[in-house]
């Protein structure tokens, strides 16, 4: 269904459907599963009794056919409403049963417990048809995940304090009568919930619905291989989910004699367990997708299962024992399968077509209780059969739980081929799950999304800055559309600090490179540029002469980074005719990355050019260090000089010091003919090196190193980079420059050890 409400009507409407959850949840602890389940054994009811109780849970599923049939007579909502008030009211026979039981009458009683149980579910099953159409309906928009998982929190909160509320009540062995007045209560709350969701405004049918029949739904999803693949998951999952969260009540009765209060008191751990899954699930879901969630639900459900199968005989005689373990079954249980069946309803409406939401949503639940009558009917006879067999009640789980485990298994097979919905791979989610700066960027997404202030968004945009993750690209996306510049500004600049970019996220910044020039368009071409996206090239390289200089020099340093060759020359003629020295030191960053030894000449230029500013040489001698392969080394000793000028000549001679101590130091193994020969070359290189540097270094005369370097040349394989810095040192215009000499000794000292390394060998 699409959302036909406006976001301030749906507003209303979720506010009312939350409301409506409270007094359902409140209502459905009262009438429906343990309390139920422990009235019919304290009536003898045997464990196949128990069996189809639960099972008219699920049957409930068989009746949403009838529901669209009276779809084409009344509004949904009207039958939502109208289903939910009978379904109450139809729980009314329990209220007898302490009257029947005291007259001896137990299979009276029991059967109007059935009675009341079956109508409670057909009429709810008749209603249901109303369920996704109206969820998806308000639930529609980007947090459709986060939402629905909230229905579930309010139900498992509520949920949990009722069952609470219900183990106080009960105590240890209450009289029947105790059920009848929860009962009455339950009832009262369910009429309420009727009423409530009866004031949701209507959900119209949206253009282009198809009406299909009941066979045609599912010839429908069975033809499509995605739909097909989840049914059969769905039908595994819900058939082991309904069998070990139904009977863990009878296990924990009957196996370990545990009192309807302590029974009722921890399904109030299994309502924290839902809760728990729930509030976890809405915080991943809208982050990571919901199939690795629902992998990993159905994981916790295993976890819980297998300690069934693999429980001591002992442990029973221990209270304490026995109360730590059901504690933790009826937990991880809920927690599991309950998360489990949560996160499957909102995959498969993420899954269907919308034109047929109304009429899959009926394939979806007749599934749903296809499987969870098999399984509930299945496992309370398996279980009889077992006791007349001869086996234990203890000894008849552990077997029934052993085939939850080979089926839980299917199901963890199975689910890994589902369609992944623009999901996280399940690797990759469960990294995030255990990632805290994912975790936290999470957090501060779910922050920026509930917050309006502009202030606030900033603030917690530099938040996301300083805590990079790749999670927030859609959120960075979204405010970078934002009418304020300071939060678009603030949105591009935190996509800066990720790793990857994905296509929307490359797109968008082109876009705003196109849109946005003068403002944040420089900072979208760094960012293009730093993470490696060629497909920007073009459009960088027009931007590269564009009158907002900042997006100009940006583009140029981007169009290095992605080693765009072809358009160095171009660059080079840009950064020569400029005038703008913000350019030209944008323009010299780009020669240090593309580290082509023919822009030296280019650099050399700029340094020629009249009274040049002193950051602006020390970017050119900080490009060439680059180009020269010594800009780590060399960079701390022009920091160095800066501190204090008047070190150049130390600091030159240090240097050459060093190369040479290093070459003394390498020549004792040197014992072969062709060593000793090479040694030979080494002693003049070495000797006439720290000459050669001092008398340029101090006296600005590079005739001397301009030799040595020619003399280097022979044996190194660059020529050009020896020929362009023997001419440099001859070049007068240019010995002025401190910066420049400081370099070119660096660089002498740095190739003579270099030499030293290669002639040497391993």
């Amino acid at each position: 269904m699409g959302n036909s409400l406006s976001p301030y009507h749906q507003a209303k409407a979720r506010d009312l459907y939350n409301l409506f959850n409270v007094f359902n949840s409140f209502s459905w602890q009262l009438l429906v599963g343990t309390i139920v389940i422990l009235m019919a054994m304290r009536l003898n009811a045997p464990a196949t009794i128990i069996g189809v109780i639960t099972a008219m849970m699920y049957m409930a599923h068989f009746f949403l056919p009838l529901g669209k049939v009276l779809t084409r007579r009344f509004s949904i909502v009207k039958i939502y409403s109208y289903a939910w008030i009978i379904r109450a009211i139809g729980m009314s026979p329990l209220l007898l049963i302490p009257v029947m039981a005291s007259r001896n009458r137990p299979d009276i009683a029991l059967q109007f417990m059935l009675i009341g149980v079956f109508i409670f579910h057909a009429s709810r099953g008749t209603g249901m048809i109303a369920n996704n159409p109206v969820l998806s309906t308000l639930a529609a928009g980007p947090d459709r995940g986060s939402y629905m998982t909230q229905i579930q929190i309010i139900n498992s909160a509520v949920g949990m304090f009722s069952s609470f509320a219900v183990a106080m009540f009960l105590g240890r062995e209450p009289p029947l009568f105790i059920y009848s007045v929860l009962f009455a209560f339950g009832i009262i709350g369910g009429v309420t919930s009727g009423i409530l969701v009866g004031k949701i405004p209507e959900i119209p049918k949206e253009e282009g619905e198809k009406d299909v029949s009941f066979t045609g739904i599912f010839k429908e999803a069975f033809s499509q291989k995605p739909i097909r693949q989840f049914i059969v998951v769905l039908m595994l999952m819900v058939l082991v989910s309904g069998v070990s969260r139904t009977f863990i009540t009878v296990y924990a009765r009957e196996v370990f004699n545990q009192s309807d209060g302590m029974v009722s008191l921890y399904s109030v751990f299994g309502g924290l367990g839902n809760l728990m899954v729930g509030l976890l699930i809405k915080f991943l879901v809208d982050r990571i997708g919901v199939k690795p969630i629902y992998i990993c639900c159905v994981i916790c459900g295993l976890v819980g299962i297998i300690p069934v199968v693999f429980f001591p005989q002992g442990g029973i005689d221990n209270p304490t024992t026995v109360v730590l373990y059901l504690t933790f079954l009826f937990f991880i249980l809920n927690f599991g399968f309950l998360g489990a069946e949560g996160i499957a309803q909102t995959y498969f409406i993420a899954l269907s077509p919308r034109e047929l939401m109304l009429d899959m949503g009926i394939m979806y639940f007749f599934v749903f209780g296809i499987a969870g009558v098999a399984g509930s009917l299945l496992a309370g006879v398996f279980l009889d059969v077992f006791t007349t067999l001869g086996l234990s009640r203890f000894l008849s789980f552990k077997v029934l739980f052993a085939i939850l485990i080979v089926l839980t298994g299917i199901i963890l097979k199975l689910q890994k081929d589902l369609t992944p919905l623009g999901s996280l791979p399940f690797k990759g989610a469960l990294e995030v799950m255990f990632s805290y700066r994912d975790l936290k960027a999470i957090t501060i997404l779910d922050r920026l999304s509930k917050n309006g202030a502009a202030e606030e968004q900033e603030a917690l945009l530099e938040a996301l800055h300083d805590n990079p993750s790749q999670l927030a690209i859609k959120g960075l996306l979204d405010r970078a559309r934002s009418p304020r510049f300071s939060i678009r500004s603030e949105s591009i600049r935190a996509m800066e600090t990720l790793e990857i970019l994905n296509e929307n996220a490359e797109k968008a910044l082109m876009s705003d490179i196109i849109t946005n020039p003068y403002t944040t368009a420089y900072i979208s071409a760094r960012i293009l540029g730093n993470h490696g996206c060629t497909s920007a090239i073009p459009l960088l390289r027009e931007l590269a002469m564009s009158d907002d200089y900042m997006l100009a020099g940006e583009a140029i340093i981007a169009l290095a980074r992605l080693k765009d060759e072809a358009f160095r020359p171009r660059i080079e003629e840009i950064i020569v005719k400029t005038g703008n020295p913000r350019l030209k030191i944008m323009g010299v960053e780009a020669f240090g990355i593309y580290k082509s030894v023919n822009s030296l000449s280019v650099l050399l230029d700029i340094l020629r050019e009249k009274d040049p500013p002193p950051y602006l040489r020390d970017e050119v001698v900080l490009a060439m260090a680059s180009i020269l392969g010594t800009e780590k080394h060399f960079y701390p000793l022009l920091v160095r000089y800066l501190e204090d000028e008047s070190l150049a000549p130390t600091l030159a001679m240090d240097e050459a010091e060093s190369a040479v101590e290093a070459y003394a130091a390498s020549v004792g193994g040197w014992k072969s003919a062709e060593r000793k020969v090479i040694h030979k070359q080494g002693v003049r290189l070495a000797k006439t090196l720290q000459t050669a540097i001092q008398t340029y270094i101090r006296d600005k005369h590079g005739v001397a190193l301009s030799r040595w370097i020619l003399e280097l040349k022979s044996n190194s394989g660059n020529y050009l980079v020896h020929m362009i810095l023997s001419e440099v040192t001859l070049d007068d215009e240019l010995a002025g420059y401190t910066r420049l000499r400081l370099l070119v000794s660096h660089w002498a000292a740095y190739k003579m050890r270099h030499w030293t390394e290669k002639k040497r060998g391993p």
